[in-house]
């Protein structure tokens, strides 16, 4: 069953499968360390649940039979983190929430369900409230007339970058900066012609899912010479659990050297 709504499940669950980095980690956040009993690979915060708790392969690559053998009464899962066929498979026999978030309000909203299926409501609703609290200064002195041009790079031969329609793509607008591929949708393959003939100022290169290196930047330096190209971190950028928390601050951080370079 794919839940619709969040009052859906008919009792608290007490052994729940996580196939979401981000959200794995609201649920430790949520103190759910009894209930939650296995993860992905690449759910890699918190260290000791990473290390400790059983693991179900990747979040593209499920291990199907395995997640029946613990037979879970919540799956946690995301509509562009995890493959629809294998989530439509596990919704024949468990109970599964798919999340679909592409903004901040979006981000609150997941939280807030989240915490109603856990029995987790007042901790989650604190914890949008703290969130909202701690990315209003943010918003607030975003420049909203004079954004850098900036492409956001998550993948490399070929290079892929972010459509207008994701969450990093909000995440962008939200610090003050312009995504030069925003008429595009989801992530596309781009060259680094298009770099040039859109006029990029500014180049981020995440963290994840490919792990660039300062040797990236070298390399595309090379051939953008006047385009400053910088790492970023893509758990900021692109996780909407409880690291929203952090982000505020790096993003501050970030927009602050941005200026004074």
């Amino acid at each position: 069953m794919i839940l619709t709504s969040a009052g859906q499940l008919p009792h608290k669950p007490s052994r729940i499968i996580s196939l979401v980095p981000s959200q794995t980690e609201l649920l430790h956040y949520l103190g759910l360390e009894d209930e939650t009993i296995a993860i992905t690979k690449f759910c890699v915060h918190p260290e000791a649940w990473f290390r400790n708790k059983t693991r179900i392969g990747g979040t593209k690559a499920i291990d199907i039979e395995k997640i029946r053998t613990l037979n879970p009464d919540l799956i946690i899962a995301n509509k562009e983190e995890n493959v629809k066929e294998q989530v439509e498979m596990l919704a024949e026999d468990f109970p599964v929430c798919v999340t679909d978030v592409n903004n901040l309000t979006d981000a609150y909203r997941v939280i807030n369900d989240i915490g109603i299926l856990t029995n987790r409501q007042k901790a989650a609703s604190e914890l949008v409230d703290i969130i909202n609290m701690r990315f209003d200064p943010l918003i607030q002195t975003a420049n909203t007339k004079n954004r850098i041009p900036v492409a956001y790079l998550i993948w490399k031969d070929p290079y892929m970058t972010i459509g207008g329609d994701t969450f990093i793509s909000s995440m962008l607008e939200t610090v003050g900066l312009r995504n030069i591929f925003a008429d595009q949708t989801r992530y596309p393959e781009i060259t680094v012609a298009q770099l040039k003939t859109r006029n990029c100022e500014l180049i981020l290169l995440s963290s994840e899912p490919y792990p660039f290196k300062q040797k990236h930047i070298n390399e595309l330096q090379k051939e953008l010479p006047g385009t400053r190209i910088i790492l970023a971190d893509g758990e900021m950028f692109s996780w909407y659990g409880s690291r929203l928390l952090l982000a505020p601050d790096y993003f501050m951080t970030l927009m602050s050297e941005l200026k004074l370079s």
